[in-house]
């Protein structure tokens, strides 16, 4: 993956597809789209979160609308929801036509760091 777009309030990333890639039947796995989904997500929230812990997946519903089975695929993450405890991220994948191959959501764990000891 190749990371285009890094901070707190969005995430970008994109991937070239290849042979190793695609499922059974010439199109883009599944799992490909749902490590853009997350890694996306991850990112975004993360850099969010900062110095004040760790952020961990919770859930990660991927929904697969178009088939692709070239190019580039590019992902965009931006959040929903920061909370105190969880964070819920959108993200959209489109190919190198700008349409649309799948569409997720993210919920993150924001997981303080506890005070060292005295």
């Amino acid at each position: 993956m190749t990371y285009l777009e890094r901070d707190g309030d969005r995430a970008v990333v994109s991937c070239e597809i290849g042979p190793e890639h695609l499922q059974g039947h010439g199109i883009v796995h599944g799992g490909v789209y749902c490590a853009l989904v997350e890694t996306a997500a991850s990112i975004g929230a993360t850099l969010w979160w900062g110095d004040r812990g760790r952020v961990v997946g919770t859930a990660n519903q991927t929904d697969f609308l178009r088939p692709a089975s070239s190019g580039r695929l590019t992902a965009s993450a931006v959040p929903v929801h920061r909370g105190r405890t969880q964070q819920l991220w959108s993200v959209e994948v489109v190919d190198d036509d700008g349409r649309l191959t799948a569409r997720g959501q993210v919920r993150l764990a924001n997981l303080t760091v506890p005070a060292p000891a005295r």
